[in-house]
């Protein structure tokens, strides 16, 4: 397939930066996305395709951190209007709107669904159960910058997070306490955990590192070409990918770290990448507003992708936002 090169799916519809996104777990319909934007306007989208399903309206403010349950029946956000709102996903409709005291940046949700944790510009983490919402959340302080990231960890019984503070935390839930702690030497931008929790991805600076979840030690870490915003494991732990200030995405050997491909597809920097959950694509999104889908493999044929010769042009792009449809053509 050496005559193949990496032809991009490109989403359009959002009117501002795309700065997170997230994957549901492969479902009976198969599985679905969901990017933050600083427009305010959640967008859900086929997880394969890209194909727009539909927009969470109601927050007032840019949207940082958006999240995804399991089967896609739910979906969460994080915004700068200081609330944290979980959604309907298959209606659409706002179910739960939490106030905040200041900018939400990450949402996520317990395995079961029945929890919801957050993480804000208030340095503090927050865990609400969804079955009582109206109850007052669990409070984890011990942060001394903003929250970056946040998530359920360790079958659900621990939290995980990183912040401005140029530390990683876990928190015990039974105790309310911070059980470990990591110093980096740069603010780190992204976290990412693997689907069987053994290993743990994290971006600062234009450093990638990998830790080993038990030990909380580095595996390994790689220094990038470019200050990296993000960067995501595969599944099968043998490549990985990563995006930043230079626009481009880069996919790289995990085990030696040497680099395989990059391509330069968005038109401003990469501020968020992931693997979909079958590990058959992955996703970026970008100060230019796009979203855009990658394959793993290239030259497979896969969701809108067809086994082509490298004479293939650019996916089109609706002309009537916010449903894009996306096709890829072959150039003539």
């Amino acid at each position: 397939m050496s005559n193949l090169r990496q032809t991009p799916l490109t989403c359009s519809g959002h009117t501002r930066p795309v700065v997170h996104l997230a994957f549901s777990d492969v479902t009976d319909t198969g599985y679905y996305l969901i990017s933050a934007c600083k427009d305010g306007k959640p967008m859900l989208r086929q997880g394969d395709t890209g194909d727009w399903i539909g927009t969470f309206e109601g927050h007032k403010g840019a949207v940082w951190g958006v999240a995804l349950n399991s089967q896609a029946t739910r979906a969460a956000s994080g915004a700068a209007d200081f609330n944290a709102k979980v959604w309907d996903a298959l209606s659409g409709d706002e179910l739960h709107s939490f106030q905040h005291n200041h900018i939400v940046k990450s949402v996520e949700f317990s395995a079961d669904s029945s929890l919801f944790v957050t993480g804000s510009n208030e340095k503090l983490l927050r865990i609400f159960d969804l079955n009582k919402p109206e109850a007052d959340p669990t409070v984890f302080s011990g942060h001394t910058g903003g929250l970056k990231h946040v998530m359920f960890f360790r079958g659900d019984s621990q939290l995980i997070s990183c912040a401005d503070d140029k530390t990683i935390r876990v928190w015990d839930r039974a105790s309310g306490q911070e059980v470990q702690k990591v110093e980096l030497s740069a603010a780190p931008s992204s976290l990412e955990v693997s689907k069987d929790g053994s290993l743990m991805t994290v971006t600062h600076g234009n450093v990638v590192s990998f830790w080993d979840t038990e030990k909380f030690e580095m595996v390994k870490e790689f220094t990038m070409p470019t200050q990296v915003s993000s960067a995501s494991l595969h599944p099968d732990k043998t490549i990985f990918v990563c995006g930043g200030e230079d626009f481009k995405m880069y996919k790289f050997n995990y085990t030696t770290g040497t680099e395989i491909e990059s391509f330069k597809g968005h038109f401003g920097p990469v501020h968020c990448v992931r693997f979909s959950p079958d590990g058959e694509l992955y996703a970026s999104g970008s100060e230019d507003g796009t979203l855009r889908l990658w394959q793993t493999t290239v030259g497979k044929t896969y969701g809108l992708w067809k086994c082509v010769e490298a004479t293939i042009g650019n996916s089109t792009e609706s002309a009537n936002p916010p449903a894009p449809t996306i096709q890829e053509v072959p150039a003539n």
